[in-house]
């Protein structure tokens, strides 16, 4: 007779200091995963095996991982219980049970230094860049060449002596390209260290969904509202350079 394949299935559960609790933003996108908390200590279950095996778990500090048996925790290849199976605890899902706080933001400029920090790293996903920041001096007699088709898909505004462009297809000038991300403008190839700090960082600065949020790869960001861009035109741009006495 055939096996239950349920017999295979096995039950993680983990438990991590509450000391640590910062550490845990680099799993806190794993939906599967529910989290309890104590006193001193974060009770995690839900696994995957894959999860179970991943580098995220073992560079957590002071992260243990067990199995479920028999309502027991067993560490991993031990023949003998650590401990019985925690009992009466009130399981939420990890990114609901662990909340974050972030300090009040600068003006448009803010650097976020709470208790999560935030930080761009390299991303592994290749995404389509629908913005660009080009020097205004370097692309003037290449945009006011180009046909009207090309442009008025575009919007546009200045920053320092830079043109941001938002909008497909893109010009083909030189500049850095961003791709959006949640309402964010993030650097190509790069995207938060924490995945799910996107819409939270939205929520809590831009819940009127009223700006873009341009970052940088050190982790700072400009706030741009949207009603500060306008549709890309020669004229508009001829029209801003010589206000901004760029000729």
């Amino acid at each position: 007779m055939a096996k239950d394949p349920s017999e295979h299935i096995r039950d993680f559960w983990a438990e991590i200091p509450r000391v640590n609790e910062d550490h845990l933003g680099t799993i806190r996108d794993w939906k599967n995963v529910q989290a309890a908390l104590e006193d001193e200590v974060i009770w995690l279950k839900g696994f995957t095996d894959e999860q179970a095996a991943s580098p995220e778990l073992r560079q957590l500090p002071g992260f243990l991982l067990y199995e479920l048996r028999d309502g027991l925790l067993f560490r991993k290849d031990a023949l003998v219980p650590s401990k019985k199976v925690r009992t009466a605890l009130l399981w939420n899902p990890i990114d609901k049970a662990l909340r974050l706080t972030f300090p009040i933001s600068n003006n448009n400029f803010f650097g976020i230094d709470g208790r999560i920090e935030v930080k761009l790293v390299p991303g592994g996903d290749e995404h389509a860049a629908t913005a660009l920041m080009s020097p205004m001096a370097e692309i003037r007699n290449s945009l006011i060449a180009l046909p009207k088709f090309k442009l008025e898909r575009l919007d546009w505004t200045v920053i320092d002596g830079q043109a941001l462009f938002i909008g497909t297809p893109l010009l083909g000038f030189p500049g850095k390209a961003y791709w959006s991300k949640d309402g964010h403008l993030l650097p190509a190839g790069f995207d938060f260290e924490y995945k799910n700090l996107s819409l939270m960082l939205q929520k809590k600065y831009n819940a009127d969904s009223e700006s873009w949020l341009l970052w940088k790869e050190d982790g700072s960001v400009l706030a741009l509202r949207k009603n500060d861009f306008r549709k890309l035109s020669v004229s508009s741009f001829r029209l801003t350079e010589k206000s901004q006495e760029w000729i």
